[in-house]
């Protein structure tokens, strides 16, 4: 955990005087349920002990001012006019919220706001959804707007699809908000009911960052969620009641396969196998069942390679490592695909030796390093500290 106290003085130097208040809220990582969220489908994600933290101070102005430990860089912005700043693509996160808080009619003055992470950009643990939650934290408690976690997240989510121009699904920012210790969060993204499933102390998540970066706006995460909504259109022709692929069963799927192109087939079939292995894996969960959890995830990363084609050579081989060592249950990508992290759960007696040979086994391999976190699921949103 980043150190409150240094945060206070950093933000004191920075800005000439002391914060009010400091908030964190957590990356995520998805343990089964990948690109379900913005086809209505189920995820099963925890929030990870890695966190932002924003340290703040309200103004008697209309101005933000912001600055970022973590790229060493500045931005301010006007609540009067609010627009995307191309220099820092950074601070977009912290405008489109800002500028969803005043959609909705909220009274909202200036901030000043320092910024830290533990959450790597890039890694796949939704460093975004974390920065975009935290910011709407601080800014919640520092004019006193009373909202709930779920409407927290939709801001946030918002303010991503928006304007930062990533259609995201909800379950990221569900998960930097809602998050619950001890616990993976079995979230329904149609109508945002969840359940929590206690999380084995026998086994222990680990995640591991390939070191290659993605970045999804703009890329083929779109065209993925483009590709899904043509498979519900083409499907409606015998289909007439479907919203979205949530939907449709797979046996559907393959009865009604003709009326699709084949890759828009491969990326429905993703998504529908998906949805049902995921139900499938927190029932598993659920009574305990570490090795059909592990299996499940497994088929879920061959689907995410063969079907929906988001993984990289780094994350099938880091994948192909986790499962050949002693305690490992399963292994997948996790996160939006094209680079980022694999997830695998591991039995909690050998998981110091399984993290340390996998990434020795991907340097042997690839010649390239790996990072690993060994992950608690932990809280979401919550205020650390006030001055």
């Amino acid at each position: 955990m980043l150190d409150v106290h240094q945060l206070h003085d950093a933000f004191a130097a920075r800005f000439g005087a002391p914060p009010q208040l400091v908030v964190r809220a957590p990356g995520r990582v998805n343990l089964i349920g990948e690109h379900t969220d913005y086809n209505e489908g189920f995820v099963l994600p925890i929030a990870i002990d890695r966190a932002t933290f924003i340290a703040a101070r309200a103004r008697l102005d209309r101005t933000v001012r912001v600055y970022s430990v973590q790229f060493s860089a500045d931005d301010a912005f006007s609540l009067d006019q609010i627009e995307r700043n191309p220099h820092q693509p950074w601070s977009n996160y912290v405008r489109g919220v800002a500028k969803g808080i005043l959609a909705r009619d909220l009274p909202l003055a200036g901030a000043d706001l320092l910024i830290d992470s533990e959450v790597p950009p890039g890694a796949g643990l939704s460093s975004s959804a974390a920065l975009e939650v935290a910011v709407a934290y601080a800014l919640q408690l520092l004019n006193r707007l009373d909202l709930l976690g779920e409407e927290l997240a939709l801001l946030a989510q918002g303010a991503e699809q928006s304007f930062v121009g990533m259609q995201c699904g909800i379950m990221d920012q569900f998960m930097a908000a809602l998050g619950r210790a001890g616990h993976a969060l079995l979230l329904d993204c149609r109508d945002l009911s969840y359940r929590p499933i206690p999380v084995s102390p026998q086994a222990r998540v680990v995640v591991c960052d390939s070191g290659v970066r993605h970045s999804l706006v703009g890329s083929e995460y779109n065209e993925r969620r483009a590709a899904c909504e043509e498979a519900v259109r083409l499907l409606r022709a015998r289909l007439p009641r479907i919203a979205a692929l949530r939907d449709v069963a797979p046996a559907q799927l393959e009865a009604n396969a003709d009326l699709l192109p084949p890759v828009i087939l491969r990326r429905a079939r993703h998504v529908v196998t998906e949805i049902e292995r995921t139900l499938a894996a927190a029932a598993a969960l659920e009574h305990g069942d570490l090795p059909r959890f592990g299996a499940l995830m497994d088929a879920s990363h061959a689907s995410l390679r063969d079907d929906y084609q988001v993984s990289t050579p780094e994350l099938d081989t880091l994948v192909e490592i986790a499962r050949s060592l002693p305690g490992c249950y399963g292994s997948r990508l996790t996160g939006g695909g094209f680079g980022g992290s694999t997830v695998s759960l591991v039995a909690e007696g050998s998981v110091e030796r399984f993290a340390a040979d996998l990434v020795a086994g991907y340097h042997k391999r690839l010649g390239r390093e790996a990072h690993v976190l060994i992950c608690t699921p932990s809280e979401g949103a919550r205020l650390v500290a006030t001055f």
